[in-house]
């Protein structure tokens, strides 16, 4: 694992790019990284009090036109700071993802190794609905946070 801050830095050698950063700096941290072209991103960014950049309809998209590569949209609806307490519970957390078919097998591994059990929501067009799912996720945390999980009933 190779870490970079808002400084940036060189991804050439790494095989997928984790973007965390506030959803308003998107196209500086990218401006700030070399070996971008043609890699895996995974945008984890939220869009709280941002629109996404003029012509796109989430930032997740943005990302892809930048990066010409395959692209996710992951742990943007997951509590952070919950992330210590994953291991101690019962069953594994779910994290709602979407993404392009090429970068569905690596955001899949990257969420199992996070410790979440990964819930596909499409491709990578449905990103907006995705950063937009935020607003409810939030009205929820009101009341506290909160893991949440898809499950299928029993014996399906």
């Amino acid at each position: 694992m190779t870490r970079i801050g808002h400084e940036g830095g060189d991804v050439s050698e790494v095989e997928a790019v984790l973007l965390a950063v506030p959803g308003g700096a998107v196209a500086d941290a990218l401006e700030g990284l070399e070996g971008i072209e043609g890699k895996t991103v995974i945008d984890a960014t939220n869009r709280v009090g941002v629109e996404p950049p003029t012509g796109f309809a989430s930032n997740a998209e943005y990302v892809k036109s930048k990066t010409n590569g395959p692209t996710a949209k992951s742990f943007n609806i997951n509590f952070a700071v919950l992330y210590e307490q994953i291991a101690r519970e019962k069953s594994r957390p779910g994290n709602l993802f979407v993404a392009d078919d090429e970068a569905r097998e690596t955001t899949e591994q990257l969420i199992r190794d996070a410790g979440y059990d990964p819930v596909y929501g499409g491709n990578l067009e449905n990103a907006a609905a995705l950063e937009a799912f935020i607003r409810p996720i939030f009205a929820r945390a009101q009341e506290g946070r909160f893991f949440y999980r898809f499950q299928p009933p029993e014996g399906a």
